[in-house]
């Protein structure tokens, strides 16, 4: 699942014209969804999920709409408000679905994917400015998010405490001390 969202995010990365990487993105969402009809192409992530989700209950039609999520990045800087959604939904999709696996709810790691999402793609971006505006965002979304998780899912739910804790500025050294609180109470730090 983590290698597809990396592979979405390389078409993004090196894709200079949206409308070819709406074709590209297409490509992937279709592959995926043809992974329900038992069509495996020979790509190794792709293969990989077959092997590792398809079994488990998660389908292809419902990682394909990781494409509704990278479509939006595609899109020059600055961004606004449809690259902020697009990635909220990224992070709700892979946490949602990491949940399950899990076998937890996916509810209650919608809110803090959305976050980790917000965070990841501002540690990514390149443009200054839409870098703040992800963080910005980010910061609102921390008081949104719950307090705590259910200890099944922190394995998951750590790289949204961590997230947190980067985004309202606590500095690298507490880091471990976040992660281990997380592990031990599931708490997501607050402003």
């Amino acid at each position: 699942m983590w290698n597809l969202d990396l592979a979405l995010a390389d078409v993004v990365a090196t894709t200079s014209e949206p409308a070819l990487g709406a074709i590209r993105l297409a490509w992937w969402r279709e592959r995926l969804e043809d992974l329900d009809q038992g069509a495996v192409p020979a790509e190794p992530r792709l293969s990989a999920i077959a092997r590792q989700l398809l079994g488990r209950g998660i389908s292809g039609k419902e990682l394909s709409r990781l494409e509704d999520a990278w479509l939006p990045l595609l899109e020059p800087f600055p961004w606004g408000e449809a690259q902020i959604e697009g990635l909220r939904l990224r992070g709700r999709i892979l946490f949602g679905i990491g949940a399950r696996l899990l076998g937890g709810n996916k509810e209650g790691a919608a809110g803090v994917g959305a976050l980790w999402s917000l965070v990841d793609g501002a540690l990514h971006c390149s443009d200054a400015d839409t870098r703040e505006y992800l963080l910005s965002e980010a910061r609102r979304s921390v008081s949104d998010v719950r307090w705590r998780m259910p200890r099944g899912l922190r394995p998951l739910t750590v790289l949204a405490a961590l997230s947190a804790h980067d985004v309202l500025g606590r500095g690298p050294i507490g880091r471990v001390g976040v992660a281990l609180a997380h592990r031990l109470r599931g708490t997501i730090p607050h402003a």
